[in-house]
């Protein structure tokens, strides 16, 4: 299966139809008046949908096991053809899409089932996706397209030149499949005045975002707090706690993170941890999510 250990729970809705067509008025009229032999068509084709939403990653081999948190039918005739609405919503890591087709599709195959007896006649078709929500994509359009960051690497060890530079680049990389433009890239030792100095420099330079990574530890040279705490005009907890739940999901140590987040006049601050792991995995827990703030810093209201 592929790998979603990286995405972050949301909440995920999708929806699908079936067509169910029957040859003959008289199919309708067993249906609305609950003469057909084999039982109430519309119930026990819902519960048999119920059913096999819950089955699907056992007959799907690439479709992960998830919460179904909800599911609804609905059942709309009009002349001879009967439309399913099937709506499935669970709040985890990946969509729902291929459970609400399925859904759909099992309660359009319970009914020709239960019709067959009396119509020969009986069609499936156009069973498709109509809609979907809570996905990365669903939120993409939200974003500036325009956005400038700096990344600084506190670290002695790697601007001594005794170590390469992974977290970094690590930043980089997640910060381009953004769409955000990096201005510098720079590598500083573990300094309060050097690391305040960036700061100042880029929200200065008009700088959207300044991503340091290192220095957030607590060992007696991990400053990184320390120095940006002070410049702050507001912090974001949220962000903060953001990227410690989610890496505490992942290693019991993410606790001892003192990772930053906040704002200098509009200029977003974050300070990530100096491992390569810990910086991917708290990129990953905030972006692109994070890159709402700067519409809220220009007055965009809230949907």
């Amino acid at each position: 299966m592929v790998d979603i250990t990286h995405k972050s729970t949301t909440l995920r809705t999708a929806t699908a139809q079936a067509v169910v067509k029957v040859s003959k008025p008289e199919t309708i009229e067993a249906i609305k008046n609950d003469t057909v032999p084999k039982g109430h068509v519309f119930a026990m084709s819902k519960a048999a949908g119920l059913l096999g939403v819950k089955r699907t990653p056992d007959i799907l081999p690439d479709c992960h096991p998830l919460p179904i948190e909800f599911t609804g039918v609905e059942y709309d005739i009009n002349g001879l053809e009967i439309t399913v609405l099937f709506t499935v919503k669970t709040i985890y890591k990946t969509g729902v899409e291929v459970e609400a087709m399925h859904g759909a599709s099992v309660v359009a195959l319970n009914m020709y089932d239960m019709l067959k007896p009396i119509d020969k006649g009986i069609e499936i078709h156009a069973i498709k996706l109509l809609e979907k929500k809570g996905g990365k994509s669903d939120f993409r359009d939200r974003f500036r397209k325009d956005l400038k960051a700096a990344v600084v690497v506190c670290s002695d060890t790697i601007s001594a030149g005794h170590k390469e530079d992974k977290a970094g680049k690590a930043i980089i990389e997640k910060l381009e499949s953004c769409d955000v433009k990096i201005s510098e890239y720079v590598i500083i030792p573990d300094e309060i005045e050097d690391i305040q100095a960036k700061a100042k420099q880029y929200e200065a330079e008009g700088i959207d975002m300044v991503i340091y990574t290192g220095g957030t530890g607590l060992s007696g040279r991990d400053v990184t707090p320390e120095a940006l705490i002070p410049l702050l005009d507001r912090r974001i907890p949220g962000i903060e706690e953001a990227i410690r739940n989610y890496g505490q999901d992942r290693t019991p140590f993410s606790m001892l993170s003192r990772s930053v987040a906040g704002t200098i006049k509009d200029t977003l601050i974050l300070a990530l941890p100096g491992s390569t792991n810990g910086a991917k995995e708290s990129m990953d827990a905030i972006f692109p999510a994070v890159l709402h703030s700067f519409r809220i810093l220009k007055g965009a209201r809230h949907d």
